[in-house]
């Protein structure tokens, strides 16, 4: 039987031909229809150009989606988009949840980027994993959601003079956004999350970890013996996230739940004013005009499938939701950048906007591994292939079992203590916001996989980083990828929060009740006795978690600094609109996943009130 997203695409083949059908078409077809909003989404090349039930589909991410949704809920609105990337239907590993590990670095389902050389991280350059599939990042992330600190969204709305960006005001996107549901064994939720902040009727499915951990109780216990920054947290987000708490995962039915599967349903897909032209790689936008003295970039350019370079022209907006590498790359290779260094790489200058690609923060993300003498980890099924066909079985025929879960049982959100953060100033967004995030796994979360052994692990995630980073041109071919420096661990501050993260993940794993099952620290680790050789550890072992932000800031209007206003709108231009995790002058104190999905939706509802119908 055919999916319904492949009967979409028979369509499309249809609409090549020269007959405008609803979701995706050729891009030949869109010449004869004239868009009042484009979406601009992935900027590099497809990794597969055919027609076949494995085709390309828009890589567009969280935000990106959800603008291409909520605009054509309005039947007068011609909405396109175009994206890059291979199609998530009937992609296994992209829908069990376990597999998370198996999609970045180096797969089709990645951009595939690497870093300059990191000074913070010993001179190394590093993979920089950001998603190359429908959903962007949403459908290769290890699906955690989280919002962040009530905190963060104060910070935001008083950076922008905005208070529609405030906590308080953004919990109504939550809900739009969320659909929390029963986690897939039926097991009993109470005391594990709250569900009066929590949205039921949105669109993204939230859910609890579905399928029991072997180390739930020990996790529970060493939180109850430790206490004060180990102390339970009912749930994180509520806008309070200090201490431990059990892990929310966007899940769904036993499958990932990414903006592609939930705002790209084949429901919204068949709106006969939304289309989606896949194989665009976008190289810029394009000058039109002048418009109340601002020049106006309301068209974009693009290179097929077939090599061809068009041009598409919206009558109200571009939208770039192409993300926090992508985004800034289009916007410089347009001119819109800091002039002196659009001409050092070769392009003209239109705007000068000295921010854009400036700003990047990332989080860095270390891990501290343990053997231990049981052999019912996540290592023995990812290393058994029997344990694993049973379970692939499983989830095969039920959406149940180990394979419904992410690879991660609970989250800490923690603080230095005042002796530690000494006379630094506090980067976090307010008193009540952690400095960094534990994650417990019951084995080893993240590639390179053990081949053999058994292990319980704590990542370590520096949440707000004083470290700062860039996007920049490479040359003035805009099809080429772009520098990325993020800058991890450039500060002694972020050397400081990394120590003291490992130093809590010791801690923790030396509660008693950790006692007969926790060996020795392993990888490296055994070696981090002290301040100075746990600072080594992590100069040689952090990597990224893949949280980039803020390379198209928000600031206030009439701001100097900053890339884009309140509204979102491109400061200094009219006609170009960002919607995506750029926007965003501080990393949040969390996976941004969640947050970028209510930009996507504020961002939709501020676009719907600049053209009332």
């Amino acid at each position: 039987m055919l999916s319904s997203r492949f009967t979409l695409l028979l369509s499309s083949i249809v609409a090549a031909i020269g007959i405008a059908e609803a979701g995706f078409i050729d891009a030949a077809a869109t010449k004869s229809v004239a868009y009042d909003f484009i979406i601009v989404g992935g900027t590099l090349p497809l990794c597969i150009q055919r027609y076949d039930a494995n085709a390309p589909y828009p890589s567009g991410g969280n935000a990106g989606n959800v603008v291409a949704n909520r605009l054509s809920e309005n039947p007068k609105n011609k909405v396109l988009v175009l994206e890059a990337g291979p199609s998530d239907e009937g992609e296994v590993e992209i829908q069990v949840p376990f597999f998370c590990p198996r999609l970045s670095p180096g797969t089709p389902f990645d951009w595939n980027y690497t870093t300059t050389a990191q000074t913070g991280l010993g001179g190394r350059s590093i993979p920089y994993p950001r998603g190359h599939v429908l959903g962007g990042s949403s459908s290769t992330n290890y699906l955690l959601y989280t919002r962040g600190s009530s905190e963060d969204y104060d910070r935001y709305a008083k950076v922008t003079g905005d208070q529609g960006w405030s906590w308080n005001s953004m919990q109504q996107y939550f809900r739009k956004n969320e659909k929390f549901t029963p986690p897939q064994d039926g097991h009993n939720i109470t005391g594990q999350f709250n569900p009066a902040v929590h949205g039921f009727n949105g669109i993204s499915s939230v859910t609890l970890s579905g399928s029991p951990s072997p180390t739930d109780g020990r996790v529970m216990n060493a939180s109850a013996e430790l206490g004060g920054d180990f102390k339970f947290n009912l749930d994180y987000n509520s806008g309070s996230e200090l201490g431990l708490g059990w892990i929310q995962l966007t899940i769904g039915g036993g499958m990932r739940s990414s903006s592609s599967s939930a705002y790209l349903a084949p429901s919204f897909l068949a709106r006969p004013n939304l289309h989606v032209v896949v194989g665009a790689e976008v190289s810029r936008v394009i000058k039109t005009g002048m418009k109340n003295g601002l020049p106006t970039f309301n068209s974009v350019q693009f290179r097929s499938g077939n090599g061809t370079l068009m041009q598409l022209t919206a009558s109200k907006e571009v939208i770039l939701s192409a993300g926090s590498v992508g985004t800034p790359h289009i916007l410089l290779n347009s001119g819109i950048g800091n002039t002196q260094a659009l001409r050092s790489a070769g392009v003209t200058p239109l705007v000068d906007l000295p921010d854009v690609g400036e700003n990047l923060s990332d989080h860095p993300f270390g891990v501290a591994a343990f053997t231990v003498s049981s052999n019912n980890t996540i290592d023995t099924l990812n290393d058994n292939a029997v344990l694993m066909n049973q379970a692939m079985q499983q989830w095969e025929t039920e959406k149940t079992g180990p394979l419904v879960n992410s690879v991660a049982t609970h989250l800490m959100f923690m603080r230095l203590n005042g002796s530690v953060l000494g006379s630094n100033p506090d980067p976090a967004p307010g008193p009540n916001s952690p400095h960094y995030e534990l994650l417990v796994a019951d084995g080893i979360p993240v590639p390179p996989l053990p081949t053999e052994g058994n292990f319980i692990a704590g990542g370590a995630v520096v949440l707000n980083p004083t470290s700062r980073g860039s996007i920049k041109l490479k040359s003035s071919n805009p099809f080429d990828a772009p520098i990325i420096d993020p800058g991890l661990l450039k500060t002694q501050f972020d050397r400081i929060v990394m120590r003291e993260a490992i130093k809590s993940v010791k801690k923790f794993y030396a509660a008693s009740a950790w006692a007969g099952y926790i060996v020795a620290p392993t990888g490296g680790l055994e070696h981090a006795v002290d301040d100075a050789s746990i600072d080594e550890y992590n100069k040689n072992t952090t990597q990224t978690i893949f949280h980039p932000v803020g390379t198209a800031s928000m600031s206030a209007r009439g701001a100097k600094g900053g890339v884009v206003d309140p509204d979102l709108r491109v400061k200094k231009v009219g006609g170009l609109r960002v919607v995506d995790a750029s926007v965003l002058p501080f990393v949040p104190s969390a996976h941004p996943q969640a947050a970028v999905y209510v930009i996507g939706e504020r961002g939709s509802d501020l676009i719907k009130a600049a053209y009332p119908q």
